[in-house]
C-alpha cells in the first residue's frame, strides 16, 4: 500500500492526491505528528530532511518533494498519461508548476500568515494583502495567457498543468481573491467538478476548522511555521520585513536546517 504523509491544506499534497485518484491509485494519507515545541518527529526528518509535506511511502522508499513525486508517479503508473505527448507541452506545463510552486504558493501562504497565524493586523495587514491582491492579478492573467484556447492547460485533457494550477487558485479563491471572470475562472470551474479536484477541496475544507487558535498556538511558541526561500521573499518584498524579525525574536519561524546523517 502506498501512504502519503500530508496536510489537506497543503496544495503540494493536493498536487499528490489529485494525481493518484486521475491514475486511480489506492494510498493511505496521515498526517506527521508533531512533538515538543511544533518540532517533527526525528522519523519525519528522516523521511524529508526538509520537514515538509507530502512524502511519499513506497516499498519501504520515502519519496519527497511533491515534483518528484509526480514524475515517480507518472514513471511508475503512466496510464492514463498526465503530461503532454510532445516535448515542448511537457516543457510548458512543467513552467506552469514551477512558477505556481514558488511565486503563487508564497502568496497564498503569506496570506495564510495574515489571516489565520495573525503575524500582521491594522495598517500592515491591510497593505500586505493589498500587495497580494496585485501580485494575483497578474499571475492569474499570465496563466490565461498560458491557457489560451485550450479547454485545460495540458490541452484536450485534464493533466499535470491542471493539477498543478488548480490547489493554488483553490487557496486564492479562499482568502477572497479569486480569478476575475473569463477564461481562468471558467476553467477552475470545469476543474473543480474532476472528482479527483473534488475531494482534494473537500478535504481541505474540511479541515480549516483546526485552524481556529493556531495564531495562539504560534503566539505560545508552541508550533513554528517554515520560512523558506520565495515564501521569506514575498513577506519582505510585501512589507512584512518586521514579520520576519519578530518571528526569529519569538523563536517561533523556523528554516530548513541541515540533513541528518
Amino acid at each position: 500500500m502506498i501512504e502519503l504523509l500530508e496536510h489537506p491544506l497543503s496544495p503540494y499534497a493536493q498536487k499528490v492526491k489529485i494525481a493518484l485518484d486521475e491514475k486511480g491509485v489506492a494510498y493511505q494519507v496521515r498526517m506527521p505528528e508533531a512533538i515538543g515545541s511544533g518540532q517533527m518527529s526525528e522519523a519525519f526528518r528522516q523521511a524529508n530532511p526538509r520537514g515538509e509535506v507530502p512524502v511519499l511511502f513506497v516499498e519501504g522508499q520515502a519519496i519527497f518533494d511533491s515534483t518528484i513525486i509526480l514524475e515517480f508517479i507518472e514513471d511508475r503508473f503512466p496510464d492514463p498519461a498526465l503530461l503532454p505527448a510532445g516535448a515542448v507541452d511537457r516543457a510548458r506545463v512543467r513552467m506552469i508548476e514551477e512558477l505556481c510552486d514558488t511565486h503563487y504558493e508564497a502568496i497564498t501562504w503569506g496570506l495564510s500568515e495574515i489571516a489565520n497565524f495573525r503575524r500582521a493586523t491594522g495598517e500592515q495587514a491591510q497593505a500586505m494583502q493589498a500587495s497580494a491582491a496585485g501580485e494575483l492579478a497578474q499571475l492569474h492573467a499570465w496563466l490565461e495567457g498560458q491557457l489560451g484556447d485550450r479547454a485545460w492547460f495540458n490541452g484536450d485533457s485534464f493533466g499535470w498543468g491542471d493539477l498543478c494550477v488548480a490547489p493554488f487558485v483553490a487557496g486564492a479563491i479562499g482568502f477572497g481573491m479569486p480569478p476575475a471572470p473569463g477564461p481562468l475562472s471558467d476553467w477552475f470551474s470545469r476543474a473543480a467538478e474532476r472528482p479527483s479536484v473534488a475531494a482534494s477541496l473537500k478535504a481541505a475544507r474540511d479541515s480549516l476548522a483546526a485552524m481556529t487558535g493556531v495564531a495562539q498556538i504560534v503566539e505560545a511558541g508552541l508550533f513554528k511555521r517554515q520560512y523558506r526561500d520565495h515564501r521569506l521573499e514575498w513577506m519582505i518584498r510585501a512589507g512584512g520585513l518586521s514579520i520576519v524579525q519578530d518571528g526569529l525574536a519569538r523563536d517561533n519561524i523556523r528554516f530548513n536546517s541541515a540533513p541528518r546523517g
